[in-house]
């Protein structure tokens, strides 16, 4: 959507095969946008989440996107941009106006 939701912290990156894994700590209050495999922004790319426990989750880079971006920049303690998921919000305004 191009409008920053909050600010999360890289808290680990590792290479896994082909690609690099990165851990964000988010947020409380955006947690519950975030799913497993749902989507997220991180600094203007828009990437697949693998998994999240707790406030961490964590998103697979292939090498491409590293270098095009300016992820490939990233390492433990920097801050991030988050966008989550469009889908997530509407789901809860729809349900929270049927409340009413």
């Amino acid at each position: 959507s191009g409008h920053v939701d909050g600010q999360g912290e890289v808290v680990d990156r590792t290479i896994q095969g082909e690609s690099t894994r990165f851990k964000i700590s988010a947020p409380q209050n955006l947690v519950k946008y975030i799913a497993r495999k749902g989507s997220i922004t991180i600094n203007g790319v828009s990437l697949t989440v693998n998994s999240i426990d707790t406030n961490v989750f964590d998103v697979n880079i292939v090498p491409h996107t590293l270098t095009a971006t300016t992820l490939g920049l990233l390492n433990i303690g920097n801050q991030v941009n988050l966008e989550v998921d469009l889908i997530a919000r509407h789901l809860e305004q729809l349900l929270n106006n049927n409340k009413s």
